[in-house]
């Protein structure tokens, strides 16, 4: 399935894409997708829906945020060899964890504020793990049982907050906009292999980032595991796994967002990211 939210920001409601194309209003049958929504009995239910019966969404649809009422937004850092590389970094030797404000997250298209004093505002495309079941040290065998499903993130970085000054990674990462995650989730039965997925990135139609799951040095089965030993994973939980080569600060010279730019980004069969850059409303 693909469940996702629509409607304006604080209002959006529970819909599922349909096999047709339309949106299905979900919202007779459950409050969001967070939480306990996301367990596999309660997707079971929802498979179980006349999804033909259910009223069609139409008109003017703003995706918002795939996943409501996130706890924890998780990032893993450099788990991309090539990426590791192109920011003058060691290739780890276990998971680097670190985590993103989730009042980061945003719709897949809405547009991404470049932050009051910025001068280094990054792209990073990456597939979001969305966490279905309390998880609390998973056996790596067992770990993909604990999520629901998948979805794109764009981790983006004001990298002047990230690696200068105080160098706090959690501050370059959690501004306003900077997690849209989304368009859909799509649940896990619904991808064959989740470390064969093509990843890409363009700015204003130039591809710069375009690789593939199975580079990642740390798989998502490893991950999920690795991360729940050191906190318990709950529902609707986002762990974004880390982005290939070709983000801004890696350019050479580096190159950044500015305002007016376009993003588009997109895991394979996850759906597709458009998002436009504007300034902070006190420096427009």
């Amino acid at each position: 399935m693909k469940l996702t939210r629509i409607g304006p920001p604080g209002k959006e409601r529970p819909a599922l894409l349909a096999a047709d194309g339309s949106l299905r209003d979900l919202s007779a049958h459950v409050a969001d997708i967070s939480g306990h929504v996301l367990a596999p009995s309660h997707l079971d239910e929802i498979r179980g829906l006349d999804i033909q019966a259910l009223p069609v969404l139409d008109g003017d649809l703003r995706y918002g945020p795939c996943v409501g009422a996130v706890s924890k937004f998780i990032c893993i850092g450099l788990n991309y060899a090539d990426h590791a590389k192109e920011a003058n970094m060691q290739e780890p030797d276990e998971p680097i964890i670190f985590m993103k404000a989730t009042s980061a997250i945003c719709g897949a298209n809405d547009n991404i504020i470049i932050p009051k004093g910025a001068t280094k505002t990054d792209w990073e495309v990456e597939l979001g793990v969305v966490i279905g079941s309390l998880c609390s040290h998973a056996a790596r065998e067992d770990a993909l049982g604990y999520v629901a499903g998948y979805c794109v993130v764009n981790d983006l970085s004001e990298r002047a907050f990230q690696l200068e000054g105080t160098g706090q990674w959690v501050k370059g990462k959690s501004a306003d906009t900077f997690g849209p995650i989304g368009p859909w989730l799509v649940t896990r039965d619904e991808v064959d292999n989740v470390q064969n997925l093509d990843i890409w990135l363009t700015l204003n139609g130039k591809k710069l980032q375009d690789s593939n799951t199975s580079q990642m040095i740390f798989p998502i089965d490893e991950l999920v595991s690795y991360v729940s030993r050191f906190m318990t994973l709950l529902p609707g939980d986002i762990i974004a796994t880390g982005t290939p080569f070709g983000v801004g600060l890696g350019l050479n010279p580096p190159r950044y967002l500015c305002e007016g730019e376009q993003l588009e980004l997109s895991v394979e069969g996850l759906g597709v990211q458009r998002q436009k850059a504007v300034l902070w409303p006190g420096e427009a």
